[in-house]
């Protein structure tokens, strides 16, 4: 296995996670109003089609949201019997997510809390679940320990993202539906955090299939493919980056 790349808080401008979360802090209201319109798109069903597979086979599950904005996930998961709690570093996001939660009547817990830095007990969850969230990290390799802590012995990490920031200058912003709302002072700020994070630069997913492994995951495998499922059709929440899949075993 080739040496994993650490990134240690002081290699990373100190001021990342407050420019990250100033950003979504921005976004927090377009972007609940977009979760709106996608809870009640087909996409809820295209992603609960892909937990089915995923999810191991046991009623219920504890399973933990980690950047979980305005609450998708749990309008994808808490319908099914699961118990779902949400974290997210942006107190706008937990509270527009919040709002949105109680509007759909949906029973999932939403707490304000750092992804690298949880403060839950060790082994609290069957399950953790994240969807577009590593690639905003300055430490990604501690979140990873800190999630792999969280799991129960038997427990399942289920990461979903892409390599935005490589994306950012590949595709014609036009592509990027999901973000057409989005102004250019925005897009600007953005393009701005791509380049604060070293983990824009890593080879992904390879490099998080090496840090789960190295920690002590099982079965870890990739699907580059997920996206492809999900966000075939060319509507309002199509991005060209390419999402991919990582899952494994503790």
């Amino acid at each position: 296995m080739s040496e994993i790349k650490n990134i240690p808080f002081e290699d990373e401008s100190a001021d990342i996670k407050e420019t990250v979360v100033g950003y979504w802090s921005k976004r927090a209201e377009s972007f609940a109003i977009h979760k709106h319109a996608e809870i009640h798109s087909e996409k809820v069903n295209l992603w609960r089609n892909e937990f089915q597979k995923l999810l191991p086979e046991k009623k219920e599950l504890s399973i933990l949201d980690v950047g979980c904005g305005s609450g998708f996930f749990e309008a994808v998961l808490s319908p099914l019997g699961y118990k779902v709690t949400g974290i997210d570093l942006t107190p706008e996001m937990i509270g527009e997510g919040k709002k949105l939660l109680e509007r759909h009547n949906i029973d999932a817990e939403l707490m304000l809390m750092d992804a690298e830095n949880p403060t839950f007990p060790e082994e609290s969850f069957d399950v953790i679940v994240t969807r577009n969230l590593v690639w905003t990290l300055p430490h990604p390799l501690q979140a990873y320990e800190k999630w792999y802590r969280l799991l129960k012995k038997g427990g399942k990490l289920l990461v979903f993202d892409a390599e935005y920031a490589k994306g950012f200058h590949k595709y014609n912003w036009g592509e990027n539906r999901a973000h057409s709302e989005v102004n250019d002072a925005m897009k600007e700020e953005c393009h701005k955090i791509y380049h604060m994070l070293s983990i824009s630069s890593f080879d992904r997913p390879k490099w998080d299939v090496e840090v789960m492994e190295k920690l002590g995951f099982s079965e870890v495998m990739t699907d580059i493919s997920v996206g492809d499922r999900i966000y075939a059709t060319k509507d309002e929440f199509y991005m060209p980056d390419r999402m991919f899949g990582i899952y494994g075993l503790k």
